[in-house]
């Protein structure tokens, strides 16, 4: 908690660092902000703990009465530094039943104005996937614990915790008094994790209104490759398919109908895998066209990044990964598309035996998108691909692709002003927390030999 919340003051000081006097000006600064973290650190940490707790999963729609609960909360701290709040409306969603409701609104929030500033804005969101302890958490996702030093809930660092960090911030520079050195604008959302549905458009729409003075953005929304600090200039696409077979009208027994008609499952899961290779290669005919090939620039940018194979090896329990070398691995993580199957519907999953035959079945995968790939070519290219595989089984069954999410995938220019600010504030971050816990460290020692 404490380093997201150095990070973002440093960020916040970084930003303005056009109008900074000196580095001694800045020092004079941060020093009464670190110290009132650390006289509030059990209370940020009970706050986080609070918010985990609400499980506002928007994966639900049952659930999304605990994101719009979040986003009060959100919207109450923010009012209670004196800031000004909005919840726009982002429209409505059709549910699979055919009932359309509305969706969680997203938080507009700002400061007081002064006009010599540079105005930051902040996105960050609320909402979280679904967690149970049965999917191998080792404690309550919807507890913040600690273990070892981590805190450990749904939520804590993707992204309830970076939100909380930036509003500590300015409840710090508040609290002691402190000018803050730039505008600061907040847009909050509780539907990031299935698609950020209507953002988009409320953007457009507020571009020249509520966006029209913003100078720099930030996204406090992403994991560190390694335990060292790092800044994320691009991220995937994604986009999420389910694949329904559906045959007779109702479930059947093995022992009486087995082997008489072509089953759905059996469709499924050649459905399934005609999609990727043991190697990971995606097998739809003409996505991976679409990359742009690697550049030798673009190729030492991997060399210099610090990860740990075998060390991420051993945490992860595994023996191999499907490429050779540190560089490899990272670049299919990152600048290649990848394909993940996540599930089966409608299959028999449960403890024991059943020799069912379930009448439908739905298979879910998704794809990772790279730059000049777009989502409704992967989507026509996925679908054509499935329909000529299913059209050769010549099954009599049916079967229907469907997608959702479709995000795009995007690259920022490491050499952005406000990358150089972010670099500069993630040093300065670090530097700082680990000096003032060095002097933590003397000070108990001192203490305990002068006993």
């Amino acid at each position: 908690m404490a380093g997201f919340l150095l990070a973002a003051i440093m960020i916040l000081l970084g930003s303005s660092s056009s109008s900074s006097s000196s580095s001694s000006g800045s020092s004079a600064v941060l020093e009464p902000l670190f110290q009132y973290i650390h006289g509030h650190q059990n209370e940020f940490v009970q706050r986080l703990g609070e918010w985990v707790a609400i499980q506002s999963d928007s994966s639900d729609p049952a659930m999304w009465r605990e994101v719009k609960r979040l986003l009060n909360v959100t919207a109450q701290k923010i009012q209670e530094m004196g800031g000004r709040v909005e919840f726009a409306d982002v429209g409505t969603q059709q549910l699979a039943s055919g009932e359309t409701v509305a969706l969680p609104p997203v938080l507009l929030a700002d400061f007081e104005r002064d006009a010599r500033k540079p105005t930051l804005c902040i996105y960050g969101h609320v909402d979280v996937q679904p967690a149970k302890k049965e999917d191998g958490w080792v404690t309550d996702p919807y507890n913040l614990t600690e273990v070892n030093g981590n805190l450990y809930g749904r939520g804590a660092t993707d992204n309830k915790g970076p939100v909380l960090a930036w509003l500590h911030a300015v409840e710090a520079y508040q609290a002691t008094k402190q000018e803050l050195p730039v505008n600061l604008k907040f847009i909050i959302e509780g539907m990031e994790e299935t698609g950020s549905d209507g953002l988009e458009e409320l953007t457009r729409q507020r571009n020249e209104s509520f966006f029209s003075d913003v100078d720099y953005i930030v996204i406090s929304d992403n994991v560190w490759v390694s335990r060292r600090p790092a800044l994320t200039y691009g991220t995937r696409g994604s986009t999420y398919f389910f694949v329904e077979v559906k045959g007779v009208n109702q479930d059947l027994h093995s022992g009486v109908w087995g082997g008489c008609y072509q089953e759905p499952m059996s469709d499924l899961i050649a459905l399934l895998d005609s999609l990727i290779d043991h190697s990971g290669k995606i097998l739809v005919p003409g996505l991976n066209e679409a990359v742009a090939p690697l550049t030798e620039e673009e190729r030492k940018l991997y060399e210099n990044i610090h990860f740990d194979v075998e060390e991420v090896k051993k945490e992860m329990g595994i023996n191999h990964f499907l490429q050779d070398t540190k560089e490899g691995i990272l670049m299919a993580r990152w600048r290649y598309p990848s394909l993940s199957i996540h599930g089966i519907e409608g299959a028999f999953s449960d403890p024991g035996s059943k020799t069912v035959i379930p009448r439908r079945v739905i298979g879910k995968f998704s794809i990772r998108q790279v730059p000049n790939m777009e989502p409704a070519v992967v989507e026509r290219q996925v679908k054509e691909h499935l329909q000529q595989v299913f059209t050769k089984r010549k099954s009599p069954n049916s079967l229907a692709v469907t997608t959702t999410v479709g995000a795009k995938p995007w690259v920022a220019d490491l050499k952005d002003p406000q990358y150089v600010a972010g670099r500069k504030a993630v040093k300065a971050g670090l530097r700082n927390f680990i000096v003032t816990i060095i002097i933590n460290l003397l000070i108990s020692v001192f203490i305990s030999t002068t006993k």
